[in-house]
């Protein structure tokens, strides 16, 4: 399945509402947690695959925080850790 690339502007307008659980990248706390340290110690973009309520995307941004729940990317922007498949370094 290919993943739309979207920007990050757009992910507060789209829904988290389904509680079905994607398949995750067995490594994907410590993707998370690399990705973090770039985004804030260098600022780099990471790769972020996400499933929305409709379906596969991508965004290309940095994470800026990262909690038990939810992820932070910049401007104030949150994904729910649970729809997160991979992070891309």
């Amino acid at each position: 399945m290919e993943a739309t690339l979207i920007e990050k502007e757009q992910i507060p307008l789209l829904t988290f509402h389904d509680k079905t659980t994607v398949d995750q990248h067995p490594d994907l706390q410590n993707q998370i947690e690399k990705a973090t340290i770039l985004g804030n110690a260098h600022r780099t973009k990471v790769s972020i695959y996400f499933k929305d309520d409709e379906s596969l995307k991508r965004v290309e941004t940095t994470i800026w925080a990262a909690g038990t729940k939810f992820i932070c990317l910049k401007g104030g922007v949150w994904i729910p850790i649970s729809r997160l498949i991979e992070v891309k370094i």
